[in-house]
């Protein structure tokens, strides 16, 4: 009996260890360079009413993963870069999908509808999915709208962060990250820098 009671509370100080490995992975910056695109197999809506993954939506060369939102200032001001840089992806057989995972505005801002309607209105034409109670960014490590996620052929993580070094001019850019992210992959070259800071609106995440 007593060896039994030991066993379980092994057992239970391993699930503790476990899970606060996993929530200090995410707290200290989540997946890094060289990680495997998490969740590759879990379903999300897409504003066109399909349910998508990530495993399908990776094509030969890799894909590019933009947490974004509908009302973020930082992601009003960098979504005219969206449709290039999903031309730019597409003629690199590079996949490229928005993920919204602000739960706590689900029933207002962020609701289905809404991101419909900004799919729309900004012609969008990558897909636009819902991550439901946000398990994909919390998978991730996501903390901010947008905060990109490249990933080269193998479904391994390439760069992360931001699109570029001005989110408000995309004339007056001079750190073009993510663009020179993309060609660099392709061309199988050193990606530099591989890790850049995500500016934006923090993800609104439900307690």
């Amino acid at each position: 009996m007593k060896s039994l009671k030991m066993l379980a509370s092994f057992g239970l100080a391993l699930s503790l260890m476990i899970g606060f490995s996993a929530w200090d992975n995410t707290s200290a910056g989540g997946i890094e360079v060289g990680d495997l695109i998490p969740m590759m197999g879990k379903d999300m809506k897409s504003v066109s009413g399909d349910q998508l993954h990530l495993r399908e939506l990776h094509k030969e060369n890799g894909l590019l993963v933009v947490f974004s939102c509908n009302t973020c200032p930082f992601v009003i001001q960098w979504e005219d870069r969206y449709n290039e840089l999903y031309e730019l992806c597409e003629s690199n057989n590079v996949g490229m999908v928005l993920v919204n995972s602000n739960e706590a505005k689900r029933s207002g801002a962020d609701s289905y509808e809404a991101m419909k309607s900004k799919a729309d209105e900004q012609e969008y034409k990558m897909p636009y999915v819902v991550d439901q109670d946000h398990m994909v960014a919390d998978a991730f490590g996501a903390k901010t709208t947008p905060h990109v996620f490249l990933f080269d052929r193998d479904a391994k993580l390439a760069y992360k962060g931001a699109i570029d070094d001005n989110s408000k001019d995309k004339t007056a850019v001079t750190e073009h990250y993510l663009t020179d992210a993309i060609n660099a992959m392709v061309k199988g070259e050193t990606i530099s820098p591989a890790t850049t800071k995500a500016l934006g609106c923090s993800i609104k995440r439900v307690q």
